[in-house]
């Protein structure tokens, strides 16, 4: 499972709290027994819908919800979007078998830390569970280039201003674009020729300055503002021009 950072999460000796959220009783006992081999992980509640959902973490305050998607009253993305205005801590997971490009990017813009298939394995969930506990964004490898390139297909119109943006340092800006192209905190070094723990400085800075949850906040922040051309196979935008 690749992560934003090599960092595995929670401390030893600290249990991160989870919600469960699934209409699928038979899902949420296999997930909860998957779970429990985890002795860093604490099951502290369940919802069989969306509704149920953003009541019941009011009163557990989780620190990572795993959301399905499709489910009665209350779908997963404006369970996801309801939840973390109330619960703005929190940070959610979508668990789901479907890959559809709607649901993911619905996902991302209700606030969603990372997006999980279903059909991965107890070792890359729980791993996802301490990487979002410890701050970073992800997404299952079989969706996260496919998410962006649509991402950049779709047209810009026209950037707005943010004096957030503006805020950025060009290397910060740099750094952002490459974040929006999808790259990791290892590929980003790489390409700007320069130490990990120094890429991960200016991404701390850029999501601060951004006031973004996390990468995936910061990657629609890019393409909204047209940092990253659409159709351009996601290079970034000279600062008043066009690609390269």
């Amino acid at each position: 499972m690749p992560r934003e950072s090599e960092s595995t999460g929670a401390e030893p000796d600290r249990r991160v709290r989870v919600m469960l959220v699934d209409d699928d009783e038979l899902m949420r006992k296999g997930l909860r027994a998957v779970l429990s081999s985890d002795d860093r992980i604490e099951v502290v509640e369940e919802a069989a819908n969306g509704r149920q959902a953003v009541q019941r973490a009011r009163h557990a305050r989780p620190e990572v919800v795993l959301m399905d998607v499709r489910m009665p009253e209350v779908d997963g993305i404006e369970a996801t979007a309801a939840l973390l205005a109330d619960v703005p801590e929190a940070k959610v997971v979508i668990l789901t078998t479907f890959e559809e490009d709607e649901y993911i990017l619905g996902a991302m813009r209700a606030g969603a830390s990372g997006f999980m298939l279903k059909r991965s394995s107890p070792e890359e969930l729980t791993a996802a569970i301490h990487t979002v506990a410890a701050g970073e964004a992800l997404l299952s490898p079989s969706v996260t280039r496919r998410v962006i390139d649509r991402m950049a297909a779709q047209p810009v119109l026209g950037a707005p201003s943010d004096s957030r943006l503006d805020e950025l340092t060009p290397r910060e800006r740099e750094v952002l674009e490459l974040i929006a192209q999808g790259l990791s905190n290892r590929e980003i070094a790489a390409t700007l020729v320069v130490e990990e723990s120094t890429v991960k400085t200016h991404v701390k800075r850029v999501l601060m300055k951004l006031d973004a949850r996390d990468r995936v906040q910061a990657v629609i922040l890019a393409y909204e503002w047209g940092l990253v051309a659409p159709g351009s196979g996601g290079r970034p935008v000279p600062p008043g021009g066009s690609p390269e």
